[in-house]
């Protein structure tokens, strides 16, 4: 049986990942720092969840050893230039030197749609120094960007859904920022053919592979339809970036992860589409999904809840 190490498998791709794989019948390591954020992995056949820091190189070349592949699914939205070095380009390179112990060991990185050294984000350019000293080591490596990504237990179609419930507009800064969101089941079977010993996986190695899906939104068509679906539509009201701007730098000073940064806003200002240059989803044999195919049976649910919990009110008066 084939052994992999997924790092970030507690999170939302990764739990995604952990189900193909295993199907698939690979033996899968999940390390996490803290065993209780690991609950909807533990239940999975041939998962297992071990507590480590993997920021720790001595910790991550313990975690390799006897392993096949490694996924890095690793990384954060929102964070100082120091945090998104740390995450997206000293781990990846603490990644490469504990793979490099094993000629054999593969690596799946995943990056994003629109990494780029000029990029207008910290988000951006960090993803790619990431790739940049992947690239650099000679492993055996392939390269995912995705696009942002959806589904069910999303934080992007689902916040969006949860604000519109509580406020009268949606004030939105980017609205007319051009997406194409790509479905987590798609990014998680991508991983799963990288890892494959067909003609797809062994084909992927060495290439970078960029994650959409077939259609292209506006920010603003996708806020209003996490609204309709949801049940809880509301008027979309454009905001200038620089006016964005100042309204995440108040959203940061809040105790918690801020629902919106100023380096999110910088993103918006550049398209997140594939770029048509690099191959896609296609490549590997899959169809990538619609949003609107898919968004509907999650957010559809918000709304029956909604309209039960009314109903039930109106009876107990």
């Amino acid at each position: 049986m084939k052994k992999v190490l997924v790092l970030g498998g507690t999170g939302f791709v990764g739990r995604h990942v952990c189900e193909k794989l295993q199907r698939r019948g690979w033996h899968i390591t999940v390390p996490t720092r803290q065993i209780a954020k690991a609950n909807a992995v533990l239940p999975l056949p041939r998962v297992t969840v071990v507590q480590a820091d993997v920021h720790d190189p001595r910790q991550l070349l313990r975690l390799m050893e006897g392993q096949d592949a490694v996924v890095n699914l690793v990384a954060i939205l929102h964070g100082n230039e120091e945090a998104f070095e740390r995450v997206h380009v000293e781990l990846p390179l603490s990644i490469a030197e504990a793979c490099l112990a094993d000629a054999a060991c593969r690596l799946v990185h995943v990056s994003a749609l629109g990494a780029s050294a000029d990029a207008p984000s910290m988000y951006q350019r960090s993803k790619a120094r990431g790739e940049e000293v992947l690239r650099a080591t000679g492993l055996s490596l392939t390269l995912l960007r995705p696009s942002v990504i959806f589904g069910r237990g999303d934080h992007f179609l689902n916040l969006f859904a949860r604000l519109q419930r509580f406020s009268p507009v949606m004030p939105l800064a980017g609205a007319d920022a051009r997406l194409q969101p790509v479905w987590v089941e798609d990014v998680a079977e991508a991983i799963a053919v990288c890892l494959g010993d067909d003609a797809l996986g062994r084909a992927s190695i060495g290439r970078t592979i960029e994650c959409a899906g077939p259609e292209v939104l506006s920010l603003r068509e996708l806020v209003q339809l996490a609204g309709r679906l949801s049940g809880a539509e509301r008027p979309v009201i454009s905001l200038p970036l620089s006016v964005g701007r100042w309204q995440a730098a108040l959203l940061e000073l809040l105790p918690g992860e801020p629902l919106m940064s100023r380096d999110n806003v910088a993103s918006l200002s550049v398209p997140n589409v594939a770029s048509g240059a690099l191959p896609g989803l296609d490549s590997l044999g899959i169809t990538p999904s619609s949003v609107h195919a898919i968004a509907p049976a999650y957010l559809g649910e918000r709304n029956a809840r909604t309209r039960l919990l009314h109903l039930r009110k109106q009876a107990r008066r």
